[in-house]
């Protein structure tokens, strides 16, 4: 053997020496680390957390009012209360309203206007006056004369002003009052077939209040209305001495409509057209006592419709149908 070879020997087992304690060494850290840990690395554990535990997938859904749910439902991070069903408030069913139907309007019982105390001496005459026409028209039919089979409408609520307006029933009623204020301060005792517009009173009934009230005169206040608007002018009508109704009336319901058109062409100055005698009116034809019908004026014309339309005509015509009535009476 060589010094070389020997040399080379020895360093290999130097070298092998060393690698066998490094492993040593290592070995021996290893062991080390499984023993307790050094004091500043030693970890407090923290206090088991209190929180309302995690609710199950089955307690999420418990109250979930659509029904089951079909799935694995996804576990929330957090418990939610869950919410109750809601509940619908029911809506209270109204009641229905009760429809009240109107009682059928009585015919009113007209009374005798009180007469007036002091004036003028009373004569004792007593004169109905009924305006013409209501505000609501009744379309029934009645006949047109006691017996009669003609059947005619039981009244209407008449014409309308073409210019100003104003129903003919309303006009009607206010010279009626203004007339009957007149005839109580001259002695006169008067029946008003209506005080109202309200009323159902059909024109046959009309003529029985007078007939049962034994009137001297009845006076039927109406205006007149044309499909030519130059129409003008008043007039008056009664019977014909050959009614098969009242034909004995004639003569006085004859007089006491001429005696009532003069005295409204003088007191108003309008134009005097005639007494038309005619035995088509219901209530003329149911009378038994004497009657007028007063067509005042035309309310298709402009002129007798606006003059109509002021309290200074309207005071005109309610006295010029008493002077006819006073020039009725004087004879």
């Amino acid at each position: 053997m060589s010094f070389k070879t020997e040399s080379g020997r020895l360093a290999a087992f130097r070298k092998a020496a060393l690698l066998f304690g490094l492993i040593m060494i290592a070995a021996f850290a290893v062991t080390a680390c499984k023993g307790e840990p050094a004091a500043n690395d030693i970890v407090t554990p923290t206090k088991a957390s209190t929180s309302t535990p995690i609710a199950q997938p089955s307690d999420v859904f418990a109250n979930t009012p659509t029904g089951q749910i079909t799935g694995t439902p996804t576990v929330p991070t957090e418990q939610v209360t869950p919410t109750a069903p809601a509940t619908d408030t029911p809506t209270p069913t109204a009641k229905p309203t009760p429809t009240r139907v109107p009682a059928a309007t009585p015919t009113p019982t007209p009374t005798l206007t009180p007469e007036p105390t002091g004036g003028q001496a009373q004569n004792g005459k007593l004169v109905v006056i009924d305006a013409g026409h209501q505000r609501k028209g009744n379309n029934e039919k009645e006949p047109d004369g006691p017996g009669s089979t003609t059947m005619k409408a039981k009244v209407s609520s008449g014409t309308t002003g073409h210019f100003t307006g104003i129903p003919e029933y309303e006009l009607n009623l206010i010279v009626s009052k203004k007339l009957e204020t007149i005839l109580l301060a001259r002695g006169y005792r008067v029946i008003m077939v209506r005080d109202t517009h309200d009323v159902n009173i059909s024109n046959s009934e009309r003529a029985e209040i007078a007939n049962k009230a034994g009137a001297n005169a009845f006076v039927r206040i109406h205006a007149n209305a044309h499909d030519n608007s130059d129409v003008n002018g008043a007039e008056t009508l009664c019977q014909t001495k050959n009614n098969p109704y009242n034909g004995n009336l004639y003569a006085k319901s004859r007089k006491l409509s001429e005696t009532v058109l003069d005295a409204i062409c003088a007191e108003c100055g309008c134009k005097k057209r005639s007494v038309v005698e005619t035995d088509t009116m219901s209530g003329i034809n149911w009378c038994q006592v004497p009657v007028t019908i007063v067509e005042m004026g035309f309310m298709t014309n402009e002129k007798e419709d606006r003059l109509m339309a002021t309290e200074e005509y309207r005071d005109k015509l309610a006295k010029a149908i008493a002077d006819g009535i006073d020039a009725y009476f004087a004879d």
